[in-house]
C-alpha cells in the first residue's frame, strides 16, 4: 500500500516557481517549501520575494522577466547553480491581466498579455524540460492556468484566451514529454482573494459575482496548497496531461 503522506513529500526536489513575488506565488513557494522542496523563487520584482525567502529552508530567490529569453535562460542556470542540482519542479505562475472589451483593445495589450501568460510559460517549460532531458532525469511541471480557460468572462478575452491556450500547451508537452518521465499539469484556480482584489470583492459587484460560486464564497490561496502538491508530487505520479479545477463549484453555475 501506497504511503500517502510520504507520497505528498517533495524531499530532494528542485521547485522554481515563476510570479512568485505575488499572492499565489508566494503561496506556492510556502507550500512547496513546507513538504521539503528546495525552492527558487523568481520574479522581476526581487525585494518583494527576498522577505519570504528569508523564511523559508535553502530557499533562493533569481531575477526572471518570462518575456526575455536571455533572462528566462539565465534564472534557470541560476537557480540549478544555487541549488546544486537540476530543477525538476517547475511551477509557471507569472501571469497578467488586461481587462476590457475585445473592440477596444489595442494590439499591443493583446500581445503583452499573451506574452506572459502564453510565451512565457512555454519558454520556461522548455527551459527545463530542455535541461532535464539532457540529463536524463525525470521531473514535473504545473502550469497555473484559470476556470477562464474552460469557460468565458465579458472583458477578458485575451486573459481567457490566454489560458485556454495555456491548457492546451500543457496538454501537448505532456503528450510530447511523458517519454522523458517529465509529467505537465494544469491548475485552474477560481476567484480566490487576495490583497490585489479584496476591495473589489467588498464592492456590490464583487459581491453580485460571489454570489455566483455556489459555494457562496472567495477561495483562500493556501486552499490551492493541496491541488499543486497532488500535481507535483509522486501522490499525483500517474497524472499528466490534466487540468484540476479548484473554484467553489463556479463552472458548475449557470450561464
Amino acid at each position: 500500500m501506497t504511503d500517502l503522506p510520504t507520497a505528498f513529500r517533495l524531499d530532494g526536489r528542485v521547485a522554481l516557481v515563476t510570479g512568485a513575488s505575488g499572492a499565489l506565488g508566494a503561496e506556492f513557494a510556502r507550500s512547496l517549501s513546507a513538504a521539503g522542496a528546495r525552492v527558487v523563487m523568481a520574479a522581476r520584482r526581487v525585494a518583494a520575494m527576498e522577505a519570504l525567502a528569508a523564511d523559508l529552508p535553502g530557499a533562493a530567490v533569481v531575477a526572471l522577466d518570462v518575456t526575455d529569453p536571455h533572462s528566462v535562460s539565465d534564472a534557470v542556470a541560476q537557480a540549478e547553480a544555487l541549488a546544486g542540482a537540476p530543477v525538476d519542479l517547475l511551477v509557471n505562475n507569472s501571469g497578467i491581466a488586461a481587462p476590457g472589451a475585445a473592440l477596444r483593445q489595442s494590439d499591443e495589450n493583446w500581445a503583452q498579455v499573451m506574452g506572459v501568460n502564453l510565451d512565457g510559460a512555454r519558454r520556461m517549460s522548455v527551459a527545463v524540460a530542455g535541461r532535464l532531458v539532457a540529463a536524463g532525469r525525470p521531473g514535473a511541471i504545473v502550469n497555473v492556468a484559470s476556470i477562464l480557460g474552460l469557460r468565458q468572462g465579458a472583458g477578458v478575452s485575451a486573459y481567457a484566451t490566454s489560458k485556454a491556450a495555456l491548457i492546451q500547451l500543457t496538454r501537448q508537452h505532456a503528450l510530447e514529454w511523458a517519454r522523458h518521465g517529465i509529467r505537465v499539469n494544469a491548475l485552474a484556480p477560481g476567484y480566490v482573494e487576495t490583497d490585489l482584489n479584496r476591495d473589489f470583492f467588498a464592492t456590490e459587484a464583487g459581491q453580485a459575482q460571489v454570489r455566483r460560486i455556489p459555494q457562496r464564497r472567495l477561495g483562500r490561496a493556501a486552499e490551492l496548497s493541496g491541488p499543486l502538491l497532488l500535481l507535483a508530487s509522486d501522490a499525483g505520479s500517474f497524472m499528466t496531461g490534466s487540468v484540476l479545477v479548484a473554484d467553489g463549484g463556479h463552472l458548475l453555475s449557470a450561464l
